[in-house]
């Protein structure tokens, strides 16, 4: 009788040992390549967190940060999404300059054909699971983005924005951006 053996998970010394010209994440062990966005995706990511991290700068309410980034959330899983906000109060979890060790206030994923699916699953659950405050998913194709916040260890829909309407944040209490400038 043969046994499968089971797979063997990578850790972050493993993808620290991933080659520098290419994008990777870690999602539960599994080195992941992702693929370069496409230009609509990197106008909305570029107009989207020029807005915020002038709201957040103009505050002094912490930092904001774009991928690539590796936001490390525990020796299995390390990400980076599209965009990420982490309040001065969290501040520590910035290591050392080099990365960002623990669950930021924000996280913003911008959809691509290519990550939807996980962005959707698997890294909704992993937000979740280690704690991220917030969570936003921008689909620049049908030019919504649905505001997500941790409630009991699980996110939980409060905000659907269309074309049209104005963005706000419950994190970033006074934050607005209309989604006609974003898309």
């Amino acid at each position: 009788m043969v046994t499968a053996q089971p797979a063997t998970k990578r850790t972050y010394a493993d993808y620290c040992r991933t080659p520098d010209d290419e994008r990777y994440e870690l999602l539960d062990g599994e080195l992941v390549m992702v693929p370069a966005p496409n230009l609509g995706h990197q106008r909305v990511d570029a107009k989207l967190g020029w807005r915020l991290a002038q709201f957040v700068e103009e505050r002094n309410l912490g930092e904001v940060f774009s991928a690539p980034c590796d936001v490390v959330l525990s020796e299995t899983n390390v990400v980076q999404p599209d965009l990420l906000f982490v309040s001065n109060e969290r501040a520590h979890i910035l290591f050392n300059g080099a990365n960002v060790r623990g669950a930021p206030d924000l996280v913003i994923e911008i959809l691509s054909p290519s990550t939807t699916g996980r962005d959707r699953s698997l890294k909704r659950a992993l937000y979740g699971r280690y704690g991220v405050s917030e969570y936003w998913l921008v689909d620049p194709d049908a030019r919504t983005v649905t505001v997500l916040r941790l409630d009991d260890g699980a996110f939980a829909e409060v905000s659907h924005y269309s074309a049209g309407q104005t963005l706000t944040s419950p994190t970033l209490a006074g934050f607005t951006a209309n989604l006609d400038d974003i898309f």
